[in-house]
């Protein structure tokens, strides 16, 4: 069943102000004010996205602390490790830190745990890492905020630790570190708190370029180094899915700019590997492309190769690296493919939802690095929050993914006595269970569900918010390119949606794909004709008539085939009145 459409319905007074005073075409006005703009001139500054308006690195908590630590440890020849974490996020922030040591002759190494050894974030693994290394300051990334345990034991030790991380803050006291550098922290005064941890890690760069050049404005070495740097930033940001607005629009921005003329051998040979070189990129290349070959090292296990590649000087051994990743990122899709089948299957066995609001599945052999990936996949072809377990032996590790409005770590508080340990947020949690204990998780946590979701009883079909009914001839490519203005598009920032009437085939459709599960189109109106890809709508190519109306709701993209550039449309639904 298609979702219900709804109109967004922008202020009409306010859509024409911003057209007038920003000097868009009405399509992108109606869709910035329907988006919350209001304001001409803040439209101005969010279209230009310079990088003059990123905001101080010095305003962040801790970072004066930080800095100052690091210098003196660089100058007195101390080891200094850098703790990250094994998804984009924290491998990007691990890598832009290294590169700026290796630039500045630092004695620096680096430490990642691995996901099914070692688990998440600081641990014994982390004193064991600082010990091998002799390190004297251990550096988070992505991560660090809530590890008092682990810090105290560095601190024991002799080892400072300075956390960079953008995680809220556990109630209580915060650890002993030497800084912590967070824009969330209860103290925090900084102007813009939705940074990722990557954003963190190039902060912390930038204030220790500041401190290493003695005064505000860093050396032309290390200005180059931050703009080349910046690529790692967007791709972290994008891939972290953080709010693309104010500060993290413009890092988005410009680090995609910066990865198409990348100088770094190892993004350029990622680039290769997917398709991307010599064209311009978009966030959704940086989402669908990149993030997840630099994930499938970290998914499988160690994120070693991820980070090496990052870190590779030489375009030889960047090529063996990245082709690397790429078979890994394809044997990670066939075991997600597997585990999601099997998982799928489980889930018939709980499709009351009444009974069932929250769907627990768990199998011994699911790879726990692809269980997150497998959640998310139900949540969208179920509509229903879902937590999958890959059991090994007597305890296995979960991620649960959730619907818009459903509080999924809330209602995994209500199976906590079940659980080892879990934690994360409202829209994704992860978890450590016992084998013996899934089916009272599932039944405590479906008990809390069931009392979040009280009288509804279930999830409402989410709408199709459209943003402009759009007539067909006006979609043009120089419409797409003000459409590109307001790129990137991410979390809080989503690609238009459009609608347009009155519309006919101009051939036959088509199904394409591996399982013939996609629809291809070609949409006309009068003699205005453009390609339109209907991704999963296969099954309903029967609904189509040629000759017959067609209202069809849309993103329109550019498509690179061959070293043509086209403009296409990629169908969120359609309808044939009548």
């Amino acid at each position: 069943m298609s979702p219900r459409w709804r109109m967004r319905e922008p202020d009409p007074t306010i859509l024409a102000s911003i057209a007038r005073g920003a000097g868009v075409p009405e399509v992108v006005a109606g869709f910035l004010a329907a988006r919350g703009h209001t304001d001409a001139e803040a439209v101005v500054e969010h279209l230009r996205a310079s990088p003059m308006g990123l905001h101080d690195p010095f305003l962040l908590p801790g970072m004066k602390a930080a800095t100052e630590r690091l210098a003196g440890a660089i100058r007195a020849g101390e080891t200094i490790l850098v703790h990250g974490d094994y998804d984009v996020d924290g491998v990007t922030g691990t890598a832009l830190l290294m590169r700026l040591f290796r630039l500045v002759g630092a004695k620096a190494e680096w430490h990642i745990p691995n996901r099914l050894v070692d688990g998440y974030s600081f641990g014994p693994h982390s004193i064991e890492r600082a010990e091998a290394v002799g390190a004297r300051v251990v550096i988070s990334v992505d991560n660090g905020t809530s590890a008092h345990d682990v810090i105290a034991a560095l601190r024991e030790r002799g080892v400072d630790t300075v956390v960079t991380d953008h995680h809220e803050a556990s109630p209580g006291p915060l650890p002993e570190a030497t800084a912590i550098v967070n824009p969330k922290l209860p103290s925090s005064t900084y102007p813009w708190r939705e940074l990722c941890g990557g954003a963190v890690a190039f902060k912390l760069a930038w204030g220790l370029a500041r401190e290493l050049s003695g005064a505000p404005k860093v050396t032309p070495a290390f200005k180059r180094f931050l703009e080349d740097a910046m690529a790692y930033v967007a791709i972290a940001t994008v891939c972290d899915v953080v709010p693309l607005l104010d500060e993290n629009r413009i890092l988005a921005r410009a680090g995609i700019r910066s990865l198409e003329g990348t100088r770094n051998p190892g993004l350029r040979a990622m680039l290769a590997v997917a398709g991307l070189d010599d064209r311009p990129l978009t966030a959704e290349d940086v989402s669908y492309q990149i993030g997840p070959r630099i994930n499938a090292s970290g998914r499988l296990g160690s994120a070693q190769r991820a980070v090496d590649l990052l870190l590779a000087d030489d375009d030889e051994s960047a090529r063996a690296l990245a082709t690397e990743l790429d078979e890994l990122n394809a044997e990670r899709r066939e075991i997600e493919t597997a585990v999601l089948a099997e998982a799928r299957a489980q889930a018939t066995d709980f499709l009351d939802a009444n009974a069932h609001p929250v769907f627990v599945l768990a199998a011994q052999g699911w790879h726990q690095g692809v269980v997150g990936i497998v959640a998310a996949r139900l949540v969208d072809e179920f509509r229903r929050p879902a937590l999958v377990i890959g059991l090994d032996g007597e305890t296995g590790r979960g991620s649960a993914r959730t619907v818009d409005g459903f509080h999924v770590l809330d209602a995994m508080a209500g199976g906590a006595e079940h659980m080892l340990r879990f934690g994360g947020h409202a829209q994704a949690a992860g978890c450590e269970v016992r084998a013996d204990a899934v089916d009272d998780l599932r039944a405590a946590v479906n008990a809390k569900a069931k009392e979040m979701l009280g009288a509804t009883g279930g999830f409402e079909e989410p709408a199709l918010a459209i943003d402009a009914d759009v007539p067909f001839e006006a979609m043009t490519p120089q419409l797409m390119r003000e459409i590109d203005r307001l790129e990137p598009f991410g979390q809080d920032n989503a690609s238009p949606v459009f609608l347009s009437r009155d519309l006919r085939l101009a051939e036959e459709p088509r199904e394409v794909g591996r399982e013939g599960d996609h629809l291809l189109l070609r949409l006309r109106r009068g003699t205005h004709v453009l390609k339109a890809m209907g991704f999963r709508l296969g099954e309903r190519r029967d609904e189509l008539k040629m000759g017959a109306p067609i209202e069809a709701v849309y993103t329109p993209r550019w498509n690179t085939f061959r070293g043509e550039t086209s403009l296409e449309l990629v169908l969120a639904d359609f309808r044939v009145p009548g």
